[in-house]
């Protein structure tokens, strides 16, 4: 019997909400398990290595690859500054030298006695990860990172553009139906995540980022519109790294679209708390949706069971959106916590589904989308 599935959107007012926090590569965490932390406080920080920077000494100067070495002023390892000399030809009898500056500021790595290159490697570039959400730290990863939980509401958009940001919400729409313009984002919106109604044009995007609101959380925005704002058409790639002012929320579509009144009605009854926002948005394999965040205190909470917003556990259901088990429907098997070679040799974090014909595979977790009660 064949299955069909259309992902849905979260709009949750009590849920446990799990982040992990992670480092591009190994680094060091600053935080330990049992930490409350705040969305502004960094958990984990790391270097990234410096840009490489070659420089042909044996053109330049005009001599033999074999010569490069004797003829440094600078040795492996020593710091070197943007324009300081650090070769130089011995010329005739003392004269007529030619010398060879540094085109960046940086360390002296490696010098090539073959090619005649000598190699600048510029400064690290330090990576500091912040903990997003308000929450308590409930594991920590030796080097790697850290998860930050919390307690709160969960609100998915359907499209985002813009990084990690929170602030206090305010609500300047009066129902889900009504257009968020420019005269409605005042100065007092500097610091806010401005909730709107059905749609954002051009003019009040650029007056909201001039106003200095974080985000923006609207029901539709015309494609036009979107490719002004950023310049260019975004296509299916990645968001979430955009420069634009803001971050942009789009909790319905593309158009005049009224935001739902479950989402406006969640949103409202949350004014002048404060929101993480996450306008990252991915649509192919391992769909990331924008998101909007409102922990809550226990006295919000009142006691009620909640659940994990999003989580995937054993038994599960799951579908696979990529081949070979491309549209296959079950269950969660099993979850190993590690890193496993794939066919393409490189690594991820996998999980053992049992389909409904009995039959199991391993496969990436990116590859599967979680079938929601």
């Amino acid at each position: 019997m064949a299955h069909a599935y259309t992902p849905g959107l979260k709009v949750t007012e009590k849920t446990l909400i799990k982040k992990d926090r992670r480092l591009p590569l190994k680094g060091q965490v600053i935080v330990k398990k049992g930490d409350q932390v705040g969305s502004d406080q960094i958990v984990a920080k790391t270097e990234l290595p410096g840009n490489v920077q070659p420089v042909n000494v044996s053109g330049l100067l005009g001599l033999l690859a074999e010569d490069v070495p004797s003829h440094m002023l600078k040795k492996i390892g020593d710091p070197v500054a943007k324009d300081e000399t650090i070769a130089e030809s011995k010329g005739f009898f003392g004269l007529f030298k030619s010398s060879c500056k540094a085109p960046v500021t940086g360390t002296l790595e490696s010098v090539s006695s073959i090619t005649g290159q000598v190699i600048l490697r510029e400064p690290p570039m330090p990576v500091q990860i912040k903990a997003y959400i308000d929450g308590q730290v409930t594991e920590v990863s030796q080097a790697e990172g850290a998860t930050v939980e919390a307690y709160g509401s969960f609100i998915q958009g359907i499209f985002g553009v813009g990084g990690e940001t929170n602030g206090d919400i305010k609500v300047v729409a009066a129902d889900p139906s009504q257009e968020l313009t420019i005269e409605m984002l005042t100065p007092d919106c500097k610091g806010k995540v401005v909730i709107g109604g059905s749609l954002i044009k051009f003019g009040a995007l650029k007056k909201a980022a001039e106003v200095g609101a974080k985000a923006v959380v609207v029901g539709g925005i015309d494609d036009a519109d979107l490719k002004k704002l950023m310049g260019y058409d975004i296509g299916v790639a990645i968001t979430g790294h955009e420069e634009v002012g803001l971050t942009l929320v789009v909790t319905e579509g593309f158009g005049q679209m009224s935001m739902a009144g479950k989402t406006f009605k969640l949103l409202k009854s949350k004014e002048g708390l404060k929101a993480s926002v996450n306008g990252a948005t991915q649509i192919r394999a391992g769909v990331m949706r924008p998101e909007v965040i409102i922990p809550l205190s226990s006295q919000d909470l009142g006691g009620e069971a909640v659940k994990e917003a999003g989580g995937m556990e054993i038994g599960s259901a799951i579908r696979v959106i990529r081949q070979p088990y491309f549209g296959k429907i079950g269950k969660v098997s099993a979850l190993p916590h590690e890193l496993q070679k794939l066919e393409s040799e490189s690594h991820a974090r996998v999980l053992e589904v049992t389909f409904e014909d009995g039959a199991k595979a391993v496969v990436p977790r990116a590859n599967v989308e979680l079938i929601e009660d």
